[in-house]
């Protein structure tokens, strides 16, 4: 590229792209329709659904035995330590639950939990929320109690309404937002 001309022509033409896109997006004087006719609205701008955590299977593929709480593998379950899961005789799953990747406020946690019965079949739903801050907890509302990171905190899902006896559960983590 020993041509001068070229060259300069090359170094202009990232310049030229620049302008001509800021001058497509100026404001400029609004476009009218003419009288008795609306004007089209703008497109609405499309963005993608928010992910939120898979429906539970509504038959398991591997039966659980019963009385077990299986956790099911996610994209947060090498950051917690689950013990004493159990599927108790008032059809509730408790346990205790440790943060262990973080030693910040935990911002947002949820476990989920998908109720079976013996031959494997989808009975019922609950879940179980927690935060240490954030916008539900103002001032004298601050959580002073257990922490999830570091002891950890106990907890119970309930669930909803069953459409038959429980007799295994899933545990999942859809939800672990730490500071």
């Amino acid at each position: 590229m020993r041509n001068p001309l070229r060259r300069a022509a090359l170094a202009l033409v990232p310049a030229v792209a620049v302008l001509a896109l800021a001058g497509g997006c100026s404001g400029g004087a609004p476009r009218t329709a003419p009288a008795g006719e609306p004007v089209a609205a703008a497109s609405p701008v499309v963005l993608p659904a928010p992910r939120s955590a898979p429906a539970p299977a509504a038959v398991l593929a591997q039966p659980v035995r019963p009385g077990e709480v299986h956790v099911e593998q996610g994209p947060f379950t090498d950051r917690v330590r689950l013990d004493g899961l159990r599927l108790t005789d008032r059809q509730t799953v408790t346990g205790h639950v440790a943060i262990t990747a973080d030693v910040s406020d935990t911002l947002a946690l949820e476990l989920a939990v998908a109720y079976y019965d013996a031959s494997g079949h989808l009975v019922g739903t609950g879940a179980f929320q927690y935060q240490e801050e954030g916008e539900d907890a103002h001032g004298a509302e601050h959580h002073d109690g257990p922490r999830a990171a570091g002891d950890g905190i106990d907890f119970t899902v309930s669930p909803g309404k069953l459409t038959g006896t429980p007799a295994s559960a899933v545990l999942t983590i859809p939800v672990l937002v730490s500071e």
